[in-house]
């Protein structure tokens, strides 16, 4: 937060807002006068008291975010406009809720006639894949969000922006919405920049998409309610396997590439849990105090535990290589490492081990949202419309300190949220587990 500007806040807008919204009389017959938002509707960055006191004790203004919703004046004619939305990137809780809801909210409430599917991701803009254009209407997304995963499909990977702005421009599209990860909403910055570099009013709204939990300045990503309540069941079969059987441990993998926050959270959820691995949180395999005796000292004393392992965790100690095609670093399988290593050291303890290695991430990631990330999902869409709507472009939406707001991409992808050693989450795993602070 402290390496923050003003000027890193501002969000871009393709011209003035000329057009009445049609929300306008909607609003008044519903009796609500204070539905609609100025852009000089601000939400702090950083709401602690003593540092907000701090800021002005210094003569400087605190910085804030803008927030998001409905604005009374619109820049795009919604009977004129045309959207298209492409979801990119790994599987995610939530994803067909965004479609539908970013579908309903543009065709019920703005008026607009024609929302378009792009196929398979950004490969959907590139011609030469074959992939055909998608009709979304109200019809064909009622009842998408029942399903997991994503009904346009997805892939991962960057395309040119010049060939997939040719294409936007090909189906008149006036707006383009992004869902996805960071590499994907800097893929929807790319498009923003080569339209506004061609004077192509296109407005670019993300919907970021993590199921790690780990992008900056939201308080939370969809689907990641879903995936710690699916990684819960999990957990509780390798409990089961664990306790019914002689010196038996379960062992799960979960998602967490950079961030333990599935992990954990998982963890402290079931109460079953006795290990947890994170990459934040380096350690060591062997020793008097490292994490293989601790497992064997734990089942001889009382029969069995449960470990949960991030799959970004303990990534010192397993070989890595090479780049997906998302460009993200190839992790190594430390689900399966650890596996070998902990029946390699009861074998040369000679302590007798049952161990039943579970990786439900496929199971987790691909499963319906559960009823408060498809609020969640709703509540997003409808947020990204009214940002389109009102000429915004480079930005996503997302909750922070429980509000509505607009980020710039490069802000939302400029780091990642990542577990604090040293803070209340962690700490409760470690409460939780009755593990040490840190196997050395």
């Amino acid at each position: 937060m402290a390496d923050l500007k003003p000027e890193d806040l501002v969000i871009r807008s393709l011209g003035e807002r000329t057009i009445d919204s049609p929300l306008d009389p909607y609003f008044k017959e519903c009796g609500n006068n204070h539905a609609f938002y100025s852009d000089d509707a601000r939400v702090l960055v950083d709401n602690n008291l003593a540092s907000v006191r701090q800021t002005f004790h210094e003569g400087r203004e605190p910085l804030c975010f803008e927030a998001a919703g409905p604005r009374r004046k619109i820049f795009f004619d919604p009977a004129k406009t045309i959207c298209a939305v492409v979801t990119c990137g790994g599987l995610c809780p939530g994803l067909n809720d965004v479609i539908r809801a970013i579908v309903m909210q543009a065709y019920h409430r703005y008026g607009v006639p024609r929302i378009l599917g792009i196929p398979y991701g950004f490969e959907g803009l590139i011609p030469e894949y074959g992939h055909h254009i998608i009709n979304l209407t109200p019809g064909y997304v009622s009842n998408i969000h029942t399903f997991g995963g994503t009904d346009l499909g997805t892939s991962r990977g960057p395309q040119d922006p010049s060939r997939m702005v040719d294409r936007l421009q090909e189906l008149k599209v006036n707006i383009l919405f992004v869902v996805g990860g960071d590499g994907s909403q800097r893929g929807g910055r790319a498009i923003q920049e080569e339209a506004f570099r061609r004077g192509y009013h296109l407005s670019v709204v993300g919907v970021p998409k993590t199921i790690d939990n780990d992008m900056i300045y939201m308080d939370k990503s969809f689907g990641y309610e879903t995936a710690c309540a699916a990684a819960v069941e999990a957990i509780h079969a390798g409990h089961t396997e664990a306790r019914s059987a002689r010196n038996g441990i379960g062992m799960v993998k979960l998602m967490g590439r950079h961030s333990g926050f599935i992990a954990c959270a998982a963890a402290i959820a079931s109460g079953e849990a006795n290990c947890v691995l994170i990459p934040e949180v380096p350690f060591a395999l062997e020793g008097d105090h490292g994490v293989l005796e601790h497992l064997r000292q734990r089942v001889v004393r009382r029969g069995h535990a449960v470990i949960i392992v991030a799959e970004g965790a303990g990534q010192d100690l397993v070989e890595t290589g090479g780049t997906d095609a998302s460009g993200n670093r190839r992790l190594g399988d430390i689900g399966v490492f650890l596996k070998g290593r902990i029946e390699g050291y009861f074998r040369q303890c000679k302590t007798e081990l049952t161990l039943k290695y579970i990786d439900p991430s496929y199971m987790i990631r691909s499963v319906p949202a559960s009823a408060q990330d498809r609020i969640y999902c709703m509540r997003l869409g409808q947020a990204a419309v009214h940002a389109a709507m009102a000429g915004k472009s480079g930005v996503v939406v997302a909750r922070w300190h429980s509000t509505y707001v607009h980020l710039p991409v490069a802000v939302a992808t400029s780091a990642r949220r990542t577990v604090d050693p040293g803070g209340d989450i962690w700490l409760s795993v470690l409460e939780s587990t009755g593990q040490p602070p840190r196997f050395y």
